[in-house]
């Protein structure tokens, strides 16, 4: 049922093109290749040459985004990020643009430790050709699992380890990426929504107040949105919400 060399093979060339790959195009862009286009002109002709590496990572680019954010801290902050635009009321105010890129520029604050280590271990001595492209990888896994493992629940981990039908394990480093990644993603979706909750709730009670204090006025027909979001977002700014919001969400991530 579950063809363990298969999977690992795979899960390893998508871990190597995670890690290697943005670090790794500046110099195989200058390395030498496959004549791919020729271009004449006066007396000497011009070549372009592009190596068989390169473009196969330019190929598997597209699958880069997706699987690097899932394996970071984005997930979590994205959702909070979203969870206090909609408690505000702001509708689309931040814009999606600039809670993309916020929790971007977080989660390369957050995953530097990690990243630093990924470069130190093994994608220097990759490039320097000190260290063999599987031993590359394994020394590459080593920083990114031990963040993920950190930040997963033993629950998620067990419900998983069920599903797939596989025995107690002694310890977190045999647990496999297969079941990892899914336990790291459903246990950051959790931890994004107890932080969304409290962080609704102080807006919820405002919104309530000021619709109470409208029907004892007897201004039933006026929104209370109308009202509140001016105040939310006064009581936002005075207690300084994004300062607080962005430390808090950086110190809720084990290391």
């Amino acid at each position: 049922m579950w063809h363990k060399p298969i999977i690992r093979k795979i899960l390893y060339v998508v871990l190597a093109v995670l890690l290697l790959a943005m670090v790794a195009l500046p110099t195989l862009v200058h390395a030498q290749g496959i004549p791919l286009v020729s271009v004449s002109g006066g007396k000497a002709g011009q070549q372009y040459s592009m190596s068989l590496q390169l473009l196969g990572l330019m190929t598997t680019l597209t699958l880069l985004p997706s699987m690097l954010l899932m394996m970071t801290s984005f997930v979590r902050i994205i959702i909070v990020l979203s969870i206090l635009r909609q408690a505000l009321g702001t509708a689309q105010t931040p814009p999606n643009t600039v809670l993309v890129g916020l929790a971007l520029f977080l989660t390369f604050f957050i995953m530097s430790p990690v990243f630093e280590q990924v470069y130190k271990e093994a994608i220097g001595p990759y490039m320097n050709s000190n260290l063999d492209f599987d031993k590359a990888l394994i020394k590459a896994e080593v920083p990114v699992r031990d963040f993920m493992t950190k930040q997963t629940r033993e629950d998620d981990i067990a419900m998983f380890m069920q599903i797939a039908n596989r025995g107690d394990l002694q310890s977190s480093a045999q647990v496999p990426f297969t079941t990892l990644m899914p336990a790291f993603i459903t246990s950051e979706i959790k931890s994004a929504f107890t932080i969304g909750f409290l962080i609704y709730i102080p807006f919820v009670v405002i919104d309530l107040i000021v619709a109470s204090v409208l029907m004892s006025m007897g201004m039933m027909m006026l929104s209370p949105m109308i009202i509140s979001m001016p105040i939310k977002l006064m009581l936002f700014v005075l207690i300084d919400g994004w300062t607080l919001l962005m430390a808090s969400l950086a110190n809720s991530f084990v290391f």
